[in-house]
């Protein structure tokens, strides 16, 4: 629970004892990195007490625990996130206003924790930040990589991509447990000893646990976030070394540190692909190991393992779990491998994330059964197990098909549950994604509609619109989401409504300032602050977005708009760098960016803005800022999204699609408080069915014409003016994301927005609805979804379930 003793005079003592004895510094030297370490180790103290009560009441209680592995935890900064959670706000700015230190700017220059790359990671950071509130005792698993995805700066518009250096600092949250490591293989052979294959691995990293602990609400359970850094089996070849081969005798541990250097190395090559299965299996064999050692100790029966464990698989990513978890039974504790398989599928669920066939991933049977050659045997075993129990099953319907291992098959196959991530997607994951399956396997799959933490997304980010909400419906709201909706009745008091502007304003000037300061673009806080921030893809379609920026900009030039609002438009997010398309949207945003924002006929009437290297510390500033969500992907695409409710919580209405979890934020928020518009997910698949549909669409469109024509010719590239004759000849012909189809609708819909903007009483009240409308998307109700499902009631240790 929160410590109510606790005065600033007395946090104030232990932040000097940190900082006098933890890192050696005296206070007439000491730097704002020496404040904010000692600082953080002094809120650590806090945590650690309700952490280590949880895991004794764990083990006291006998608990199920919940293991959910992730190639990705997008955790952001956690000093201020702690801080809230443990209530000591208020305490903190005093004890360090004590000593000369503003609280704000030291949290503000934590290192964002590089550990994901969107929304897989930042869920996973959400989820295990709710089973903390909820009392649900868990362990997230996933990989301490050195560098993450990329450091992100753009040159000459271009993204280019440098290594994050997240650790190039002290991590004050995380405690090294070198006790806990376990030998991670690959490669070499299989044999055959004493009637039983035994793997013999030719290449061996020892897999080394690093842990955070993860605090919940008020302080009153902590669960764990164990990392795994990857160390050589070999430390040093001497021998090498004294020879003269300095950098042969580094190898090994070179070697072992690519394992957890990079998250998502690029695979366009072998060695890629190879290394990104080495990374999987890293994560997924460590973590199983570990559970496995960890139920032994204090069980016996391994086939009793479901009824104490329930690993949950995010994605595709740690799908290798299924037959790893096989092979550790059977080859390892000696279970009939039967058994062996009927005790892994009771333990393990599956959540799919991606509706792209591509994104579920598939090896090559060569270079799943080089790297893992032992697991390509228990593949095909599982493969043709369940081919045999569904005799009637479709002929094509299997795990190992066309010389390649499909892992999202296999995931489906391994889980006794797999779920989908809204309404529609789960709806779309039994009908396009795995119809064959669902048939066979009709209620394995079910919906868990993501959700986000209100504490970090609303509480934290946004304190002027937080303190509205306690002051006007109460305190205790924060873990209690559908309390929210206690705004309705006020959201028709104009009184009401200027705080929530007044709230929101304050918001827009400090990204006003931020962005006059950072990026030298001049912006008003009165404009519509109009936002679009997520990974760079295709069918995310910025390319819609910055294609309708130039023909509002063209309208405005030739002033057929008319009454004009006032909007900066803002970009943010990174491409993935093999992604060379992505690449390219990146560059003609920045490239109409540069024209826009130095046009004097326009002036503020419209601005462009693109920071770089968006993370999740520039979500915390940008989205309590935010006018206008933009969530405008191609129907049938967006598993669900995370971005979208979290700027719904926030109070910025959505344009958008029926995609993924806008169609249940349209359901809450109702339609006149949602500008809807484009094509449906069954409209889609019929348009596809015309080769020409693209063509016929810009046709259609004079506003389009003008846009593509002005950019073939160079107008954003005048140095180069066939720069984007790619990107133009994609929506000519194919546009597969439907792009030209969907342009008129947006345009009509963003007409729609000015209107709404400029009517200041009413954007306010769609303003201040979505925010009380928003109590569903908290992820406290999407875990209590997941254990009253298929993690089992009882792995709730604080009666929230």
């Amino acid at each position: 629970m929160t410590d109510l003793s606790l005065t600033p005079n007395l946090l104030k003592a232990d932040i000097q004892r940190h900082l006098t004895y933890t890192l050696g510094k005296d206070e007439s030297t000491a730097s704002h990195y020496d404040w904010r370490m000692a600082l953080s180790f002094a809120i650590r103290d806090r945590i650690v007490g309700p952490w280590f009560a949880s895991t004794r009441r764990t083990w006291a209680e006998g608990r199920k625990r919940v293991y959910y592995l992730s190639m990705e935890f997008l955790i952001g900064r956690i000093l201020q996130d702690a801080t809230v959670n443990l209530g000591l706000t208020d305490t903190v700015e005093a004890a360090m206003a004590e000593v000369g230190q503003d609280f704000r700017v030291l949290a503000g220059e934590e290192p964002d924790a590089a550990l994901g790359n969107g929304g897989l990671g930042r869920l996973a950071a959400c989820f295990m930040e709710s089973m903390a509130t909820l009392g649900c005792p868990a362990y997230g698993y996933g990989i301490r990589y050195e560098h993450g995805l990329f450091r992100q700066r753009f040159e000459g518009g271009r993204q280019v991509e440098t290594p994050e250096d997240w650790l190039s600092q002290s991590n004050p949250w995380e405690f090294p447990r070198p006790e806990s490591a376990y030998t991670i293989g690959f490669k070499g052979h299989v044999e055959t000893q004493g009637g039983r294959e035994v793997w013999v691995p030719g290449e061996t990293v020892l897999a080394e646990a690093h842990d955070t602990p993860v605090i919940g609400w008020q302080g009153r359970w902590a669960n764990t976030l164990r990392l795994w850094a990857a160390k050589p089996t070999t430390l040093f070849d001497l021998e090498r070394f004294n020879r003269g081969d300095y950098a042969a005798a580094a190898e090994p541990e070179a070697l072992a540190r690519t394992l957890s250097r990079v998250l998502y190395p690029d695979d366009t090559t072998y060695q890629g692909k190879e290394l990104r299965l080495k990374q999987e299996f890293f994560l997924t064999s460590a973590a199983l190991q570990d559970i496995l050692r960890r139920y032994l100790s204090a069980q016996s029966d391994l086939r009793a393992l479901p009824a104490h464990v329930a690993i949950q698989m995010n994605d595709t990513h740690p799908a290798i779990a299924g037959p790893e978890l096989v092979r550790l039974l059977s080859d390892v504790h000696g279970m009939a491998f039967d058994d062996a398989l009927d005790t892994a599928r009771a333990c393990l669920g599956y959540t799919n994330h991606t509706l792209l066939p591509e994104a579920l991933e598939t090896w090559a049977t060569f270079t799943f059964g080089t790297v893992l050659p032992r697991h390509m045997q228990i593949v095909e075993r599982i493969d043709s197990w369940h081919r045999r129990a569904h005799p009637n099953r479709p002929h094509h319907v299997g795990i190992v098909k066309h010389h390649e291992v499909r892992m999202g098959e296999l995931a489906f196959v391994m889980a006794h549950k797999v779920n989908g991530v809204s309404a529609l997607h789960t709806d779309l994951v039994k009908a396009t994604l795995f119809p064959e399956l669902h048939r066979l396997h009709p209620d394995r799959i079910v919906n868990q509609t993501n959700g986000v933490t209100p504490r970090r997304w609303l509480k934290m980010c946004n304190r002027p619109l937080a303190g509205l909400i306690t002051e006007t419906v109460g305190a205790g709201w924060e873990d209690d989401l559908d309390r929210l909706r206690g705004l309705e009745r006020h959201v028709d008091d104009a009184g009401f409504r200027g705080r929530f502007d007044t709230a929101k304003r304050a918001n827009k000037v400090a990204v006003s300032n931020w962005i006059g300061q950072a990026f030298g673009v001049q912006v008003s806080p009165d404009a519509l602050f109009d936002v679009q921030v997520k990974r760079i893809h295709e069918y995310k379609r910025q390319l819609m977005n910055i294609l309708e920026c130039i023909a509002h900009w063209h309208g405005l030039r030739s002033g057929v708009v008319a009454n004009p609002v006032p909007r900066l438009r803002i970009f943010g997010g990174k491409a993935a760098p093999g992604y060379a398309v992505a690449k390219e949207i990146i560059r003609l945003i920045n490239d109409v960016a540069a024209v826009v924002n130095a046009d004097p006929v326009v002036g503020d009437l419209l601005k462009i803005v693109y920071p770089p290297n968006y993370n999740v510390s520039m979500a915390e500033r940008l989205i309590p800022a935010s006018d206008l969500s933009e969530q405008i992907s191609t129907a049938g695409k967006e598993a669900s999204g995370t971005g979208n409710m979290k700027f719904m919580m926030n109070g910025a209405p959505t344009i958008g699609t029926l995609d993924g979890a806008n169609v249940e934020i349209l359901q809450e928020v109702g339609a006149d408080n949602f500008f809807l518009f484009g094509l449906t997910a069954e409209q889609v698949a019929r348009r596809r069915e015309d080769p020409d549909q693209s063509r016929k669409a810009i046709e259609a469109s004079p506003a389009l014409q003008a846009v593509l024509q002005m950019i073939a010719e160079g107008r954003f590239s005048p140095d180069e003016p066939d720069r984007y004759h790619g990107l133009v000849n994609g929506v000519w012909h194919g546009d597969y994301f439907l792009v030209a189809s969907d342009f008129d609708a947006y345009h009509a819909a963003q007409g729609q927005v000015s209107q709404a903007y400029a009517d200041r009483d009413r954007w306010l009240r769609m303003a201040a609805l979505n925010t009380a409308r928003s109590g569903f998307f908290s992820s406290d109700r999407t875990i209590r979804g997941y254990m009253k499902g298929h993690l089992g009631r009882d792995a709730c240790a604080l009666g929230a379930a």
